[in-house]
């Protein structure tokens, strides 16, 4: 898709809300078009709109083996709230013992660069296999989480992975998040009411403190630029 055709998206789509966005691609694309879940609070609204407009559309989470035990628990009370088969894609036993095997444990402390090589083991290379089929990747990003999203718009191409990204929350206030969780009664990590707003894996993520952005608990010991794990690359 050109940059026009999707410039011409983002203009038709500007007034249009989060559930109709959803239902509009959906629609489009049908069984070419997934949700890509960090079973963050953004995704936990997403998944409840797609469940309501389109609840055929599949729904994905990469597990990379050292997500928080409140994560794995999250996925079983969503699954089971929606009736819905949340999918499970892995990282490669072999390339995971390899790196573990070579660097330690705990590499990611070491370097940016071994850091990405994790992500890239762990989230990047499952969510290629989890792409196979698709055109078209649901996200929760938002402008308001971090400085590398601060111009992200609804609709996006991702060369990367030669796919559209779909962004329906891309305008979204982390307050506009919360009250919709609390008004469709939409299950969530516990952890978000513990100072964790951005949860990743286990080792890589921390509470924040007041003040502090919202994503300032992941990687934290890095700088705020490289804050991103190649999921989405800006």
């Amino acid at each position: 898709m050109t940059g026009e055709e999707i410039k011409k998206l983002n203009e038709e789509l500007s007034n249009t809300s989060a559930q109709e966005v959803i239902k509009y691609f959906a629609e489009r694309f049908g069984d070419k078009i997934a949700l890509s879940s960090s079973l963050g609070a953004e995704d936990q609204v997403l998944t409840q709109m797609l469940v309501e407009v389109s609840p055929e559309t599949k729904i994905f989470t990469l597990d990379t083996g050292r997500l928080f035990p409140e994560t794995y628990d999250l996925i079983d009370r969503t699954s089971r709230k929606y009736k819905k088969n949340i999918q499970v894609y892995f990282p490669k036993k072999k390339k995971v013992e390899r790196m573990v095997n070579e660097k330690g444990i705990n590499l990611f402390f070491e370097s940016v660069e071994n850091r990405k090589e994790c992500c890239f083991v762990r989230k990047i290379e499952p969510l290629q296999r989890a792409f196979k089929g698709l055109d078209v990747w649901i996200c929760g990003l938002r402008a308001g989480q971090s400085v590398t999203r601060k111009d992200i718009e609804v609709v996006e191409w991702d060369e990367n992975n030669n796919l559209l990204k779909i962004n329906p929350l891309a305008s979204w206030s982390e307050e506009q998040v919360w009250d919709y969780i609390k008004e469709k009664k939409i299950p969530y990590n516990i952890l978000h009411d513990k100072g964790y707003p951005s949860i990743g894996c286990q080792p890589c993520t921390r509470a924040i403190m007041e003040g502090e952005d919202v994503r300032a608990g992941r990687w934290w010991w890095e700088n705020p630029d490289t804050k991103e794990c190649g999921l989405h690359k800006r």
